[in-house]
């Protein structure tokens, strides 16, 4: 008997790294799909997109390393010279263009919504937890992006919060919400994939 339910055990794993494989993949072409949904905003025409949200629901519903391996795949594709970034940009350069820090900010923030999000099991903790996650998450992006921004464009801090933090504010409370009720209704379907 003992060693039937090991069988059962050992036959299933690759099952499930085929799930998670699927997942990570997923929230990868999630993300490249919602850079297509861009609305440059002035100052600076950093574009507004709805990748944010699949972002933050990536590291809800991944964990902390299967969401990273999503969001990086996410940007070498991109950076290998498919126009999976906002606008239909590519390659390297847009990277090192003033959307850069963004996109960083895309695989750092994943394990640090994660690990406020979810316990080591994969179990959601409550609903303060999520909202500081995602709050967390939404920092770390913001917090790389906009001295980015800075840094490319030349210009000073406060130039670059006008035009790469204050426009987004209403755009991020609205996804912010959106990725805490979607996480809370997909977490018991997630968590036995996560970690």
């Amino acid at each position: 008997m003992g060693s039937r339910v090991f069988e059962i055990a050992e036959s299933a794993e690759p099952a499930m790294l085929l799930k998670r494989g699927l997942l990570a993949l997923l929230f990868t072409m999630l993300t490249a799909l919602g850079a297509h949904i861009a609305i440059p905003l002035p100052p600076d025409g950093v574009p507004m997109t709805l990748q944010t949200l699949v972002v933050l629901l990536s590291a809800l519903s991944l964990g902390p390393r299967l969401g990273m391996a999503s969001m990086a795949l996410y940007v070498i594709v991109g950076m290998i010279g498919a126009g999976v970034f906002a606008g239909g940009e590519k390659g390297i350069l847009a990277i090192l263009g003033q959307t850069g820090g963004y996109l960083i900010g895309f695989i750092a923030c994943q394990p640090v919504v994660a690990c406020i999000a979810r316990r080591r099991e994969g179990s959601v903790r409550g609903w303060a937890a999520m909202i500081v996650a995602v709050l967390a998450g939404e920092a770390v992006i913001f917090g790389l992006g906009v001295p980015w921004l800075a840094v490319v464009n030349q210009f000073g801090l406060a130039r670059a919060l006008e035009g790469g933090f204050y426009p987004f504010i209403p755009g991020m409370i609205i996804k912010s919400a959106l990725a805490v009720l979607i996480g809370r209704m997909a977490a018991p379907l997630s968590s036995r994939y996560v970690w």
